[in-house]
């Protein structure tokens, strides 16, 4: 099982500039590379300080002039903000910059916020159908002189420009949690990534499920890779660890509130939570977080993540974003590197 990092710009002070985090994120994308990480994955948002990346291709341009073999991947883009032409040439650019280190990842989308914002009565059954029609749309265009009279985009004969470098393109991946969407993603030869959030191992176990009865359902494809996304998060001790679950704690409770679209938002951040609030998401309680996201000391987390390499997942991806300090994140990470990833050699 390969290890890749999920790693966003986030902020709830103002007073931190984003120049700062532009330089936070370069470090943890190179100590992942330097400690062999697959690849460091990077997604799409608007307008909240919770997530910085209006474009994850900016990032992944920026990041692969200062790597040399790490892969970059968008995970994800929300297909349904992209033309399909626009999205073919700026991946294609992005994979020439980058050597030919470019994965792309691409979704529906989640958040209404965003929704509302920049395509106003998307929901998402709708996001999800501009999704499958955008990704043979865009190996169209990579090939060349393709043309489209869809239900969501119509075009004459067109080329990206610049194409790939890697051929016959980058590695296509779908966000997919429903048996559709695993469906879809194995009969077009993409690869899956999948996230749980913060519902378990039962979650874990079904994901995987799901990809495996679309693969037998499609015996004519050779089967693609699946990444698995968790928070997980190492300690060096019993009282780290319970502190990192009450911080996690809060920021799925934050989560939660970006996803309902209910409370204000001023200058990108979200009004904070009253003790009321946090209540009513049981589902986020401490115990449950300690419960169902990889948090602990390394025997523990190495326990977790055995079980989940011996279901069949062949990428985990750390996901890092927590709304925690820099420097407690990159401790995490090194302890993750020094004292996890030598069992996985």
């Amino acid at each position: 099982m390969k290890f890749s990092l999920f790693v966003h710009m986030e902020r709830s002070d103002l007073s931190k500039p984003h120049v700062e985090l532009v330089k936070e994120l370069e470090e943890l994308v190179l100590l992942a590379e330097k400690a062999g990480f697959e690849t460091a994955w990077i997604g799409e948002h608007h307008g909240m300080e919770f997530t910085i990346s209006p474009n994850p291709f900016i990032n992944i341009a920026y990041l692969g002039a200062r790597t040399t073999h790490i892969r970059l991947g968008t995970g994800t883009v929300v297909a349904p903000f992209w033309h399909p032409i626009k999205l073919a040439g700026e991946a294609a650019m992005t994979d020439v910059i980058t050597g030919g280190r470019l994965d792309i990842g691409i979704a529906r989308g989640a958040y209404s916020y965003e929704y509302e914002r920049l395509f106003p009565g998307l929901d998402a059954w709708g996001a999800g159908q501009r999704m499958r029609e955008m990704i043979p749309a865009i190996r169209g265009l990579w090939e060349g002189d393709f043309e489209l009279s869809g239900e969501f985009w119509s075009f004459p004969p067109s080329t990206s420009s610049p194409k790939p470098l890697q051929q016959p393109h980058p590695p296509i991946w779908v966000a997919a949690r429903d048996p559709s969407s695993h469906e879809f993603a194995v009969s077009n030869g993409c690869n899956v990534q999948v996230t749980p959030l913060a519902s378990g191992d039962g979650e874990v176990t079904s994901l995987m499920e799901r990809f495996n009865a679309a693969c037998k359902a499609h015996p004519e494809i050779k089967r693609p890779e699946i990444m698995l996304l968790m928070h997980t998060f190492v300690a060096e001790d019993a009282a780290e660890a319970e502190r990192l679950t009450n911080d996690l704690s809060l920021f799925y409770c934050q989560f939660g509130a970006w996803f309902q679209n209910k409370k204000p938002v001023h200058q990108g951040i979200l009004e904070p939570l009253t003790e009321e609030e946090i209540a009513a998401m049981p589902q986020y309680a401490p115990t449950k977080i300690r419960e169902n996201l990889v948090i602990g000391e390394p025997a523990e987390v190495i326990a977790r993540l055995k079980a989940y390499e011996a279901l069949g997942y062949d990428q985990y991806s750390i996901w890092i974003d927590s709304g925690i300090s820099h420097e407690r994140k990159k401790k995490s990470l090194q302890l993750f590197i020094d004292k996890v990833m030598p069992a996985f050699q």
